[in-house]
């Protein structure tokens, strides 16, 4: 016997359950099959786990502020993942980021849940670690032509503003501009359940 915690133990958000096979099925599709992927808020751990269970080449390495990156180890430990790094520390508002040379990376529900301020910074880091031709996945909601795609996207901003008057669900066409600052181009822009989007930007072979 072991005290080791079960699965029912394990810190969980309930929006990882839900969208961890559709997102499976959108990094199968992009990602290369030995692919070293840069995760940017990796929240519990639970796509780390996921992801390297169903995509065994891959090597999964988590970013989290200092105080969830506990969370993440015991997901590491119970997963027994070979490609399931140990969990780096990462604001993604910082100058030096503590990885560089992904070929992909992922990042999920982050966006509107920070400020545009923030989401410059980020986009300013990932374009430094990022591989030309490397792959950059952002899942989550976005407006379109300026407007909520449901009622449920309308209902999310009013709560994340509510928590964070700089937060909020950002617009596609803002994201695509920003990006393109950093030699970002947009491969495709993926329909996901309840309302999400997985935008796959590819950087370009040269430049930044």
């Amino acid at each position: 016997m072991t005290n080791e915690p079960g699965i029912a133990e394990l810190p969980t958000a309930e929006a990882c359950v839900r969208n961890q096979r559709p997102i499976l099925d959108v990094l199968g599709k992009y990602a290369p099959d030995n692919a070293f992927i840069l995760e940017l808020g990796s929240g519990t751990g639970q796509h780390a786990a996921y992801m390297t269970a169903n995509l065994p080449g891959i090597r999964w390495q988590p970013t989290e502020l200092k105080e969830r990156l506990d969370d993440i180890r015991q997901w590491r430990k119970h997963a027994a993942q070979k490609g399931f790094l140990d969990p780096l520390e990462l604001n993604v508002e910082q100058d030096i980021w503590p990885a560089r040379d992904a070929d992909v990376v992922f990042s999920a529900n982050v966006v509107h849940f920070v400020s545009w301020p923030e989401v410059e910074k980020m986009f300013r880091g990932i374009s430094r670690v990022l591989k030309a031709g490397g792959l950059l996945l952002l899942y989550g909601p976005y407006n379109y032509d300026g407007q909520y795609t449901s009622q449920g996207n309308v209902d999310l901003d009013q709560w994340l503003r509510e928590r964070n008057p700089d937060s909020g669900i950002k617009d596609f066409e803002q994201i695509l501009l920003l990006a393109r600052q950093f030699h970002l181009y947009l491969r495709a822009d993926e329909e996901m359940p309840a309302n999400n989007r997985t935008l796959v930007f590819q950087k370009a072979e040269t430049g930044e």
